[in-house]
């Protein structure tokens, strides 16, 4: 299988430590792949007409993406634990996790797109907003953060550790953790696992 990859992507993060987690890493080519929003990539283009990463090219030509449908796939080609429960309030509670920390790094992606552009041409309002959005799903993380620590390790696990060492590697100085001891102890955790060791997210500029 190839993936399309770059170092510096949390979704990319978030598939490759899926694939650890599955024990198929060395069943994927990561190929680097750079995706720029106002420059579309006809390499990427050719699997996945949204030109967007991870986007990941099975053995008989087909293309999977985003990165929520390749960690579902590739949790299908192991027998070992599963990160997406069959069924029942174990498994919406797996996606929901899931989507607060897709939604979070989906904040922080656009956050960060807004503070590059020129600042005369910036939406102080949208920052501002993006701002309070972030900080309400940090204080719901760290509500949940006990929770977390105590549940089987699933896709939920995944993003929202993904998104933030995110954080950290884009915005270091808000300085997450103070005032949220739980969260913070439990991202450490996450950062110790042998499969975020494997896929670590790196400025290669």
């Amino acid at each position: 299988m190839k993936l399309h990859w770059s170092p510096r992507s949390p979704y990319v993060r978030k598939v490759l430590l899926a694939a650890h987690e599955a024990g198929l890493a060395d069943r994927i080519e990561c190929v680097r792949s750079v995706a720029v929003t106002t420059k579309p990539n006809p390499e990427i283009m050719r699997d996945n007409p949204l030109s967007k990463i991870p986007t990941l090219v099975l053995d008989d030509g087909t293309a999977l993406y985003d990165s929520r449908v390749i960690c579902e796939f590739l949790d299908t080609l192991h027998e070992g634990p599963r990160l997406f429960p069959p069924q029942g309030t174990e498994r919406f509670t797996a996606l929901r996790r899931q989507a607060l920390g897709d939604g979070l790094l989906d904040i922080l992606i656009l956050w960060r797109g807004e503070r590059m552009r020129p600042e005369a041409l910036r939406y102080d309002a949208l920052t501002a907003a993006l701002g309070v959005k972030c900080d309400a799903v940090l204080t719901r993380l760290e509500g949940e953060a006990a929770a977390l620590a105590a549940a089987p390790f699933r896709i939920g696990h995944v993003a929202i550790g993904c998104a933030l060492s995110y954080l950290d590697f884009r915005f270091p100085e808000i300085a997450w953790r103070q005032g949220r001891p739980g969260l913070a102890a439990w991202h450490a955790g996450f950062e110790a696992r042998p499969s975020a060791q494997a896929a670590p997210i790196v400025d290669d500029a």
